[in-house]
């Protein structure tokens, strides 16, 4: 079992989950490299423990920190340093509204040595010996999503869950990350872009570069799916050199990512997340265990109103799903709430870069679909689907990352721009498209940009409670 202690501090018992974990971690190095296994039944993660002795009304408008009664919270963590500034702002919030007494200490749940960092390989060792009940494999038993599924067992245990996310299902998801992007998740900030096409992310590291290079500048480096940390210092040769396009932006990565950087982690990080919803489920599944502040989808559509144009802005405020991939999740009768703030700002910033043409930006209902060739229907089979949908536009990917983003409590948004108008006789055709995209892309993506430094200036602003539930919730964001 285990070992808790009590600690009298938030700094305090921060500091301990990381001293732990760095212990753990560096035992199951020394235990593989000297071939000592036993070493091994102690490389654990570690665990904290938020006993709220009492409970008594709070703020009503308080979003997150609450507790429906008193008792044991308790979470196993994993990699507790690059969740650092996360832990300490939900500690403050739950001890600020109750009297609270805080462990920490270890679990009795080990490290998997494939989740560790630099540490070396243990087939030899499992090859060598019955080391199964020292060494553990990675088991996907152990991942799941029964606290944010809010189910039964998860919530009537002697201990009550704090955290999202049990440490395996933690660990899988960053190590996923970085298979798909190519970064490791250090890097990743917490505004996060999500785009289908290369030369979104190609306009996003322009203006990162250039960023870098400004005065007053709130970015450090921008990030490459290579690894490569471009820097102030750097970013002036690039542009010195003919700016974003002297850099090899290819990727071999499925979901290639850049990161442009700030030294507290509140930067924006855009993704390239390829076509369709299962690409738009996989991706975020792995992002909400490092608890974005939001995430917000900047793709094209069909537009579906003949007094439409190419160009044209959608600020998705509804989602008609029709993607069919998170329906034994969230059923199709729970409605996808717009989330204000992120409008708010998204208009703020269409505003800011389109000025006096900021009319050909509407809101209205988005569809999403798994069907790519959708509309090559008979007309009465398009008109027999759609004659009772209220949808502007159709693409693959919005509604899935905001069914995501509401099942997994992260804010969440659209700005999508008309590419073609299908029951209008103007498909979407290379030539065509290509114009189009040249025209668009450097507006739609620093709308976008605009829209999440605008949040960043007081995340606070979208703490909203539209995503908590009625049952199965945990304190912490």
């Amino acid at each position: 079992m285990g070992r808790m202690h009590e600690v009298a501090t938030i700094d305090g018992a921060v500091t301990t989950l990381i001293e732990i974990y760095r212990e753990s971690t560096e035992l199951a190095r020394r235990s593989l490299e000297t071939e000592n296994y036993a070493l091994y039944r102690e490389v654990v993660y570690p665990k904290l423990v938020v006993e709220v002795l009492e409970w008594k009304p709070i703020d009503r408008t308080e979003p997150f920190g609450y507790v429906d009664r008193a008792g044991r919270y308790a979470a196993v963590l994993s990699k507790p340093h690059i969740m650092e500034w996360y832990l300490r702002e939900q500690l403050e919030r739950l001890t600020d509204n109750y009297p609270c007494r805080i462990e920490v200490g270890t679990s009795d749940i080990r490290i998997p040595p494939e989740y560790i960092r630099g540490a070396p390989s243990a087939n030899e060792a499992r090859r060598a010996g019955d080391v199964a009940d020292i060494i553990p494999r990675p088991t996907l038993d152990e991942v799941h999503d029964d606290i944010i599924d809010g189910e039964w067992e998860a919530f009537n245990g002697d201990e009550l869950p704090l955290f999202h996310f049990r440490p395996q299902r933690f660990d899988i998801a960053c190590a996923r990350i970085q298979h798909y992007t190519g970064i490791d998740v250090d890097s990743l900030q917490r505004y996060i872009l999500f785009t289908n096409y290369a030369m979104h992310t190609t306009e996003f590291v322009g203006h990162g570069i250039d960023a870098l290079t400004g005065p007053g500048t709130r970015y450090d480096a921008v990030v490459l799916p290579s690894g490569q940390r471009i820097d102030a210092a750097t970013a002036a040769s690039i542009s010195a050199e003919g700016g974003v396009h002297s850099l090899d932006l290819g990727s071999r990565f499925q979901m290639p990512r850049y990161d442009l950087t700030t030294p507290d982690g509140d930067g924006i990080s855009i993704i390239n997340i390829g076509v369709g919803p299962s690409n738009a489920k996989t991706i975020t599944d792995c992002l909400a265990v490092l608890r974005p502040e939001a995430w917000v989808m900047i793709g094209h559509c069909a537009g579906m109103d003949a007094r439409m144009r190419i160009g044209d802005l959608i600020l998705g405020n509804a989602y008609q799903r029709e993607d069919h991939i998170l329906d034994k999740r969230i059923p199709l009768g729970n409605p996808i709430p717009a989330i204000p703030e992120i409008q708010r700002a998204l208009e703020a910033s269409v505003d800011e870069i389109y000025g006096r043409d900021n009319d050909l930006m509407r809101t209205g209902t988005v569809m999403s679909t798994d069907d790519r060739n959708w509309e090559w229907h008979t007309p009465r089979k398009l008109w027999e689907w759609l004659s009772n949908s209220t949808a502007v536009a159709v693409d693959m990917e919005s509604s899935t990352l905001a069914t995501n983003g509401y099942r997994y409590r992260i804010p969440y948004g659209t700005l999508l721009s008309v590419s073609d108008l299908p029951l209008h006789a103007v498909p979407k055709l290379p030539a065509q498209a290509q114009a189009f995209y040249s025209n668009s892309k450097e507006a739609h993506v620093m709308c976008a940009v605009r829209a999440m430094e605008y949040l960043a200036l007081d995340p606070e602003r979208l703490r909203t409670r539209k995503l908590r539930r009625t049952l199965g919730e945990v304190p912490f964001r």
